[in-house]
């Protein structure tokens, strides 16, 4: 009997021993678990929140332009004090336009010292393709193909903006257009949605890297959401109405990848769609955008778009503008006053419920968290890494490669480029030539006028031959207003003279001529698209005294030249390139680099073809009929087909495409492969273009779709045999209904150099 009562009392003491051991592991567990709760992002928001105003949680969704010089005294009236007095309330979220460590550093102590919850500032910039030391625009850098350099572009961008204290840039800008009058072409992809995705993606990742918090890192915002870029006549800010095909297919896939890459914010736009402004539809922020793609970070409207809801005539008043707007999805005003004036009687008078306010300064709040700006709130106020990173040699130099890079070949006869190194007379003519800002392009605010190195300086650094140079004659047009420098006369053919008598002595003339850089972008649509001012008329004096000419193109948007595709020999599209743009454009004349470009957007014959893209439809009476026959979609003055295709772009040496062969994988995986040659006699770099035709569909699809892409470089003569695989991602579509679908049926894909490859073959799916 002791013996059993030993063992049961031996029995009780080790169950009690083993529930000890359970309940302190456990214990160890939940506080582990706490001690995860509490450092994570949501829990700290959840905090800050409990302790906030309904006044400073709409101050988060208020953001504002920089309104007096931070290193002065502070405002004493008018609006700017108004603004101030909000700042140290802690009624603002955001500031725009405050730039440069000292100037960011006064801004952000008055919200963190000053106000009772110390909540940071985001700084937002339009840092669109570079800060100070400026990349090609992005057009330009879309025609490099080259996803890497794009990426890195953004990142040295990122460095040197948050060096001067940035830490949001309002970019990339993936709008899809079509129309080379819109003006801000320049500031996107160009025309094609599956280009413009990998790009998207590229970007994002190369402005917000793979941390946040670390302090070269920005974060990015895609915009504007959505359907801007298809403004009806390519007037900005004009109407947009397009079918759900078009939205889906078309606009939107860009947006998405901006999503799949991690892109914190969005911003909505200044145009309608399909009847309603975009910064108060819900159908795109909430359903599409938070909803279906699950997007947690934030949406910023683009400056005063809320306003602007009363001028479409879509609001009654501020007030109610204000309602729309947050029900729509937008959780952050630019300069609109709308929100920090309007929402706290619009949750007071129960017309806009509390939980989306919250909603939205929740997003506000997790992107500042990311940040790591309430760890260290003034992370980017280095003063020695400000000095050291803006204008780094190592900036300049990634910035010259992906300038070579963006450079397009559309025409090179007689092998007239590259120039020769020693020897030669050459002519250099052209106002652009000469000029050290236009280079920069639009949408380049952080930058200095006049640190570009122009066409000259370029081409000076080659010291073999004779350099003269003629300006000729202005490039500017008295549309442009602003800036004021800009309005002259531009009818002045005084200049020809020594321009023609400079040619003549000529062995080659090399002929800059375009846009200014401040004549694309924002709010500056053209209704033309040739050569601006007297400059085809310069062109074609020239021509008459030496028809030996480079011409070398400085645009932000696609050109007619039509004239000019006619009768000289070597054309060069340059874009406007950035800060190295004189280097780069003298490194391609002279064959020190082998261009490499494509065209990210079609070139029209006239303006009347306009819109222009090689996705199109067939319609019904797609093909040329029997002669004399006038009833099938066509122009009767000009054809169809582009001046310069997508996709095309020419090289120092030629390539050649063969043996195309496509094998199905699996029901749904198609593997292609193809023989890429380099026929010529120097090295140089392709990018090999897969296109896709779905044969028959539910809904019409476009003649061919781009697929796939791959950048090559191959030695003279050397071959390699490229594998493209195309997986449901590639071979659906979405239906009228925003659903993704991958029919069975008959696929032709055609791989080649341009959108206008020849090289096919068929599989059934």
């Amino acid at each position: 009997m002791k013996k059993i009562l030993y063992y049961l009392s031996f029995c009780h003491l080790l169950t009690l021993v083993m529930s000890c051991n359970v309940s302190n592991a456990t214990s160890g567990t939940n506080e582990q678990s706490n001690a995860v709760v509490k450092d994570s992002i949501d829990f700290k928001v959840d905090q800050l929140m409990a302790k906030m105003t309904l006044e400073e949680k709409i101050g988060q969704m208020n953001q504002y332009n920089g309104f007096w010089d931070v290193t002065g005294p502070a405002p004493a009236n008018g609006a700017a004090a108004n603004k101030y007095e909000h700042l140290k309330k802690g009624w603002v979220g955001s500031m725009l336009n405050v730039s440069g460590v000292k100037n960011v550093r006064e801004v952000q102590k008055i919200a963190v010292e000053e106000t009772r919850l110390g909540i940071p500032l985001i700084i937002g910039f339009d840092v669109i393709h570079g800060y100070k030391t400026v990349s090609p625009i992005p057009l330009a850098e879309a025609a490099s193909w080259d996803l890497e350099a794009i990426k890195l572009s953004a990142q040295v961008a990122a460095e040197e903006a948050a060096a001067s204290g940035i830490n949001w840039t309002f970019a990339p800008m993936v709008d899809i257009s079509r129309d080379a009058r819109w003006g801000r072409v320049m500031e996107g992809a160009g025309e094609d949605p599956y280009l413009g995705s990998m790009i998207a993606k590229a970007r994002v990742e190369g402005f917000q890297g793979d941390d946040l918090s670390l302090a070269h890192t920005i974060v990015a915002c895609a915009k504007h959401f959505a359907g801007y870029g298809f403004a009806e006549a390519g007037r900005d800010y004009n109407t947009v109405d397009v079918g759900t095909s078009t939205l889906y297919n078309i606009i939107l896939p860009p947006f998405k990848a901006a999503v799949d890459a991690g892109v914190r914010t969005f911003m909505n736009g200044f145009n309608e769609l399909n009847g309603v402004p975009v910064t108060g539809s819900a159908f795109l922020q909430r359903d599409i955008l938070k909803n279906e793609w699950n997007f947690d970070g934030f949406v910023v409207t683009d400056w005063g778009s809320i306003n602007e809801m009363i001028a479409h005539r879509r609001a009654k008043n501020r007030l109610h503008a204000a309602e729309i707007a947050i029900k729509a999805g937008a959780d952050m005003d630019m300069e609109s006053y709308a929100y920090v004036n309007e929402l706290a009687q619009l949750v007071n008078e129960g017309k806009v419920d509390i939980g989306l306010i919250d909603d939205a300064v929740k997003r506000i709040l997790r992107v500042k968290y990311e940040l790591g700006l309430f760890e260290d709130p003034y992370k980017y106020c280095n003063e020695t890494t400000e000095t050291e990173v803006i204008g780094s040699k190592r900036i300049n130099d990634i910035v010259l490669d992906v300038a070579k890079k963006s450079i397009v070949l559309l025409k090179n006869e007689n092998q007239i480029l590259p120039l020769k190194k020693q020897g030669q007379k050459i002519a250099l003519i052209g106002a652009l030539a000469n000029d050290k800002t236009s280079p920069l392009g639009s949408w380049r605010i952080g930058a200095d006028d006049g640190t570009a190195v122009s066409v000259l300086e370029g081409m000076k650094a080659y010291k073999g031959n004779t350099l003269k140079y003629e300006k000729g004659a202005d490039v500017a047009t008295g549309e442009i207003a602003f800036p004021k420098e800009l309005t002259i006369n531009v009818t002045d053919k005084s200049g020809f003279a020594s321009a023609i008598a400079a040619a003549k002595n000529a062995d080659v003339v090399v002929m800059v001529l375009g846009e200014h850089g401040l004549q694309s972008g924002e709010g500056r649509s053209r209704s033309e698209l040739g050569l601006p001012g007297v400059q085809q008329e310069l062109l074609e004096a020239i021509y008459k005294a030496n028809k030996n000419i480079v011409l070398v193109l400085n645009n932000g948007r696609p050109l007619t030249i039509n004239w000019a595709d006619a009768n000289i020999p070597a054309i060069v599209e340059a874009w406007h390139l950035g800060t190295q743009s004189g280097h780069a454009i003298a490194q391609v004349l002279y064959g020190d680099y082998n261009p490499s470009g494509k065209l990210p957007m079609s070139f029209p014959k006239n303006v009347g073809q306009v819109p222009m893209y090689y996705n199109y439809k067939s319609t019904g009476r797609p093909t040329i009929p029997a002669p004399g026959e006038v009833f099938w979609s066509h122009y009767s003055d000009v054809s169809n087909a582009p001046l310069y295709p997508f996709g095309f772009g020419l090289s120092y040496t030629t390539f050649a495409y063969s043996n195309l062969k496509v094998e199905r994988v699996s029901d749904d995986v198609v593997e292609v492969s193809v023989n890429l040659t380099n026929t010529g006699n120097v090295k140089g770099k392709e990018v090999a273009q897969l296109y896709l035709r779905d044969e028959f569909a539910s809904v019409t699809r476009p003649v061919r779709e781009l697929k796939g892409f791959e950048l090559v470089s191959l030695n003279p003569k050397e071959s390699k045999t490229l594998k493209f695989v195309l997986t449901k991602s590639e071979l659906g579509f979405y239906d009228n209904d925003g659903k993704y679908i991958v029919e069975p049926g008959t696929f032709s894909v055609f791989v080649g150099g341009s959108s206008e490859a020849t090289l096919s073959a068929q599989f059934e799916l």
